[in-house]
């Protein structure tokens, strides 16, 4: 008797792990397609990073049969005055890309969730929200017909007295354009993200207050930002992630040779050096693969200080 009772349990998980394998092998299947793609075009491809090792001349063609040169374009990169200007540029744009795509949106979730109409601030966070869905192909032409010599902005100054200026042709104003411009297209993400976490405050907390005598500038100081200050460090150290990264679109879309000194980034740098002029894909290579390195490090160390600190996890 207890053996065929032992017999039936064993049978029953048989069934269940058959049954178990077999969903899985229809979510595997519907995977499968996205794990090729994946595999083919972004691991495959990492192995022309050996490019960055060699002499490389595109007119041969293929990885390898080139000259192996070491570490002779990394060393030669840094001879590059474009090269360290870039650098300073990446991390200047976007040091206060980080720090205002912080600020900006706090700004104005504190602001939205202090109006008392509802339908005005959800026209609000709608408009604000808005320049997010839209590429920089679009905002490029946008950008180039406000800060234009007969555009909006000249216009404006000109009814004050100011001269017109060529906004996006002069290094005095090009960097200034372009951080307005990547915090105005991104605060309307980070703005939902804290309204979310305003949201998640226990509203007893500002009956209390209010009950107290607490005026609504002191509410905020003490309950809303407090309660909300552990998403505002995690989004600034998530963001330190991306401190190399200096948005190629929206600066290939505007720039051009006049405000390299100003406007050229670590991407842009990239671009010109392995498909114009003499072609150097090698030496593109080689930057491409330190900007790597040093953003996995950056991305792994805000990562684990957020997880230490605010347990926050991907996986």
């Amino acid at each position: 008797m207890k053996k065929a009772v032992n017999d039936e349990r064993a049978s029953i998980k048989r069934r269940k792990k058959l049954d178990f394998l077999k969903n899985q092998l229809v979510w595997w299947g519907m995977l499968l397609p996205g794990l090729l793609i994946t595999i083919i075009f972004k691991y495959g491809s990492m192995f022309g990073v050996v490019i960055a090792f060699e002499d490389f001349n595109y007119a041969a063609g293929g990885f390898f049969g080139h000259e192996w040169v070491g570490l002779d374009n990394f060393i030669y990169v840094f001879s590059l005055k474009d090269f360290s200007n870039s650098i300073v540029n990446t991390l200047i744009m976007q040091a206060w890309k980080i720090v205002l795509g912080i600020v900006v949106p706090l700004i104005l979730a504190l602001l939205i969730n202090e109006v008392g109409k509802k339908w005005f601030a959800k026209f609000v966070q709608t408009t604000f929200f808005l320049p997010f869905f839209l590429s920089w192909i679009i905002l490029g032409g946008i950008i180039n017909q406000v800060f234009s010599y007969n555009g909006i902005i000249n216009a404006i100054g000109s009814l004050f007295g100011a001269e017109k200026a060529l906004f996006l042709i002069d290094n005095r104003y090009f960097r200034t354009i372009m951080i307005i411009t990547d915090v105005w297209k991104g605060m309307g993400y980070n703005m939902v993200i804290f309204l979310a976490a305003i949201i998640g405050i226990d509203p007893s907390l500002y009956e209390a207050a209010e009950v107290d005598g607490a005026s609504r500038i002191r509410r905020v100081i003490h309950i809303t930002l407090p309660g909300i200050a552990p998403m505002v460090v995690l989004l600034s150290t998530l963001a330190l992630g991306g401190l190399l990264n200096g948005n190629f679109d929206q600066i290939y879309i505007l720039y051009n040779p006049l405000v390299y000194e100003t406007g050229d980034i670590i991407d842009t740098f990239i671009y010109r050096i392995s498909f114009f002029g003499n072609m150097q894909m090698d030496v593109g290579a080689a930057v491409g693969l330190m900007k790597s390195l040093i953003s996995i490090a950056l991305i792994g160390g805000t990562y684990f200080f957020a997880y230490k600190k605010f347990g926050y996890r991907i996986f």
